[in-house]
């Protein structure tokens, strides 16, 4: 066994025993499963938010991203902090409702607010739908981690299934406190990895972080820019307002809200992590530097740069490391998105169909729905052969069809009907899967228009769609009530 396999190994050890020991003097009912008997502080919530900025996404996706596609890179960088600065409105009242009336996930708030049973399990239904391709994400990276860190001592497929059962273990006997005290550890190692990593590598390669722009602005001009066309400016604004619009519409992160036991610690987070979103610039260096050093990555190759100058430039224990904070960045997400997944399964489409069910039953029905979903994400992580950040942008068009209902209930005097709210998301959701499955781009749908326009994302189309039924079917039953 190499060094570095052997850093990987005792992390991933690690990683379960931490997540077991967790669940220590709880009484593990639902509500202390899912939400953590809404007693996490400032630190635990802000490392469960946290989550979402430092995952395989970021880790490889990121630095891949900056590596084939340029300055488009940074719309990652963005739409994070315009996310956070809606958060420091939008989470409080969420939190206090979900508080008053004991809600344990997202389905459950949409239920309550529009008094329908029926919106609670078309939003469990689009969270899971979304969720599938997260988790496939985590899996995706967690086994191009592993191969490439452990040199190919462990391919691919054998990681993710390692992966998978891993964090399908402690997530089952630990719900989110196992994800919320790994996510601690994740986010103490992969912050140093990655500063480490984004100071050091342009300095060795090229002398300094100016040196490195300059030496990639020379080999392919324009590169840094954003481009005329495709990923251009109208591309780049669509799809940051489109994301950040999505940021907590995920299950998982909006059912983490509920692990709080205050809603101060929402504002401080609003505060704190744009900051800590500009760590993702040095995971931006390292895709940058990459370019020249490591040439010819294409397709989902990209995902590759960062662990590819890893492995060319370090020494194999520290080749260890670094892949040691790449396993714990597909794990702990990993296993927010499990729990996540699992609840709404049972706690939305179970008692759906077996109303009569207590929390006893439908708390065993969500531990044992975890290896369910995570044998489905490892399906289709086998067959699958999308980037990740394609993966994820297509779950995030997805999600943000929540949005304008979302909106809606926190408003004094609601516009939304549950009929509008209802219709509004399937149009949107039917038309994300049209365009995803077609490849369908503005530039196809209307190729007569100005490029601006055709540069736009195409899940602006799905978004306008759903507003649109939305306020019309809402005016109509409105009315009908009003005559009633």
């Amino acid at each position: 066994m190499n060094a570095a396999l052997a850093i990987i190994v005792l992390t991933i050890i690690g990683v379960l025993l931490l997540g077991l020991r967790a669940r220590a003097g709880k009484d593990m009912d639902l509500e202390q499963w899912s939400v953590g008997g809404r007693g996490f502080g400032t630190i635990l919530v802000f490392v469960l938010m946290a989550g979402e900025i430092y995952t395989t996404f970021t880790f490889l996706g990121g630095s891949g991203f900056a590596y084939g596609h340029g300055a488009a890179a940074y719309y990652i960088l963005s739409y994070g902090c315009l996310a956070y600065a809606i958060s420091y409105w939008l989470l409080p009242p969420i939190w206090r409702y979900a508080k008053e009336h004991r809600l344990i996930s997202q389905p459950d708030f949409f239920a309550r607010k529009y008094d329908s049973p029926a919106l609670g399990v078309l939003i469990a239904l689009v969270g899971i739908v979304a969720l599938v391709p997260y988790l496939v994400l985590q899996l995706k990276g967690l086994g191009i981690i592993v191969d490439t860190a452990a040199y190919g001592a462990i391919p691919p497929t054998l990681a993710i299934w390692i992966g998978a059962a891993v964090v399908t273990v402690y997530v089952m006997v630990s719900g989110v406190h196992g994800s919320a005290w790994t996510a601690v550890a994740k986010d103490i190692l992969i912050l140093t990895v990655v500063l480490f990593l984004g100071i050091y590598l342009p300095l060795h390669y090229y002398g300094g972080i100016g040196a490195m722009f300059a030496a990639v602005q020379t080999a392919k001009p324009g590169f840094l820019a954003l481009a005329p066309s495709g990923e251009s400016p109208a591309w780049f604004v669509s799809t940051v307002l489109l994301t950040s619009l999505g940021f907590y519409m995920w299950p998982h992160t909006f059912g983490s809200l509920f692990t709080s036991k205050g809603e101060r610690a929402f504002r401080r987070n609003a505060a704190l992590l744009p900051l800590y979103q500009l760590i993702l610039l040095f995971v931006f260096f390292v895709g940058f530097t990459a370019i020249l050093q490591v040439p010819g990555l294409k397709g989902p190759d990209i995902d590759l740069s960062l662990l590819r100058l890893s492995v060319q430039t370090f020494d194999p224990w520290f080749v260890g490391v670094i892949g040691a904070a790449g396993v714990l960045t597909a794990l702990v997400p990993g296993s927010m998105i499990l729990v996540a997944a699992a609840t709404l399964i049972a706690n939305t489409l179970f008692r759906a169909a077996h109303a009569k069910a207590d929390d006893a039953l439908v708390s065993r029905v969500a531990r044992l729905m975890v290896p369910v979903v995570a044998l489905v994400a490892v399906y289709f992580t086998l067959r699958g052969g999308e980037t990740i950040v394609a993966l994820l942008l297509m779950g995030y068009a997805f999600v943000t069809q929540l949005f304008p209902s979302l909106i809606g209930s926190l408003l004094p005097r609601n516009p939304v009907t549950a009929q509008g709210a209802f219709v509004g998301i399937c149009v949107g959701v039917a038309t994300v899967a049209a365009v995803t499955i077609t490849h369908t781009t503005f530039g196809t749908l209307f190729p007569a228009l100005p490029q601006v326009v055709k540069d736009l994302n195409i899940g602006i189309v799905a978004l306008v769609l759903n507003l649109v039924s939305t306020a019309a079917v809402s005016a109509v039953t409105r009315q009908r009530a009003a005559y009633a």
